[in-house]
């Protein structure tokens, strides 16, 4: 036998030869789950050396959740947009415009003739129709999810900065702000909130035929299509989706500050993309899980607060931030080109 069939049979080997268990695992979805909670773990040991009793306590934990609570809702709507294939920069624009809409005078002045749930159906429907704008122009007017998200953000803002004539509206409907800020079982409502939707989200995802339809538009638009999925309808649901979370966060935010504002949910985009990111989402669509942004979403509140509780600024908040984000967008890349070479 020649020496280049000797080395061709070896390369052959090598390419059918077991690939590393520790690799194969980070590709399974419990390995990046587990690498996610080690690494919470480690950053509440850095939290606990740095900054003692003060992070440790019981009320900074309760802090900390509660913090995650808002944008941990949109970030679970974000979750569904990424893996269906899309992206929503709008999401911080969104809850600002539900905000400000649902603390209207007019609005609060029929939930005190009323109920305070007129606030809640504002809010929500505010931010579903935001997101109808937005898949239906994604998927039947063709526009580019980028470039038309955009361009809610814009204008959801600017029209937020009109209802309110860029002012601060104090909320002052009887029950709104107690029954949102109450506590169960020493636990925030808001923090239950968060558990509810991320539950709901699991389910939706993992057990129904919308997560299925979700996985596989994200994964291969045209083999859906083929397959029989709605593509374009499955689309606009999704922006209708993380449009009712928006609302839902809306309101979270409103009963924690009790007021409506066109500054609320400033870089709640950024934030969101980043928690749904580093939970293993594929920014190229058709692979996440509700459990890592969950866990994404965590690290980057726990990591703000070591930085606050050590006087640190927000500009080394920032950096750091953006450095996680790019190792694990890296990350993701080397683990798929494996994957695809296995």
């Amino acid at each position: 036998m020649s020496q280049d069939s000797v080395r061709v049979e070896r390369a052959a080997l090598e390419t059918t030869r077991e690939p590393n268990k520790g690799l194969a695992l980070l590709r399974t979805s419990m390995g990046r789950n587990l690498g996610l909670v080690i690494a919470l773990l480690l950053l509440c040991l850095v939290g606990v050396i740095t900054a003692g009793d003060r992070f440790a306590s019981t009320a900074n934990t309760l802090t900390i959740l509660k913090l995650a609570a808002t944008i941990g809702v949109v970030s679970i709507g974000m979750t569904f947009v990424i893996i269906g294939g899309g992206i929503d920069l709008s999401v911080g624009a969104i809850v600002a415009l539900s905000s400000v809409w649902c603390t209207t005078v007019a609005t609060q002045t029929m939930a005190n003739d009323t109920h305070w749930l007129v606030m809640v159906f504002v809010a929500l429907a505010v931010g579903a129709g935001c997101g109808l704008v937005n898949g239906l122009l994604i998927s039947y007017g063709r526009i580019v999810p980028f470039i038309m998200t955009l361009a809610m953000l814009a204008s959801a803002r600017g029209l937020a900065q009109i209802i309110s004539d860029r002012k601060t509206q104090i909320v002052d409907v009887e029950g709104f702000a107690d029954f949102f800020n109450r506590e169960i079982v020493g636990i925030p409502m808001q923090v239950w909130i968060f558990v509810l939707v991320s539950v709901v989200g699991w389910i939706l995802l993992n057990r129904t035929t919308f997560g299925r339809r979700t996985v596989a538009v994200g994964g291969n638009t045209e083999a859906a299509r083929l397959a029989g999925i709605p593509v374009k309808r499955q689309t606009v649901y999704l922006y209708v989706l993380v449009g009712v979370c928006c609302g839902i966060a809306a309101l979270m935010l409103v009963a924690r500050t009790t007021t409506g504002s066109a500054t609320h949910g400033n870089l709640y985009e950024l934030d969101a993309i980043a928690a749904v990111v580093i939970g293993g989402t594929l920014l190229s669509g058709g692979r996440g899980t509700i459990v890592g942004t969950v866990l994404g979403v965590l690290i980057f509140t726990t990591l703000n607060n070591v930085f606050i509780l050590n006087n640190r600024s927000i500009s080394e908040q920032e950096l750091l931030k953006g450095v996680i984000i790019v190792a694990a967008v890296l990350l993701q890349q080397r683990l798929a080109s494996r994957n695809s070479n296995a």
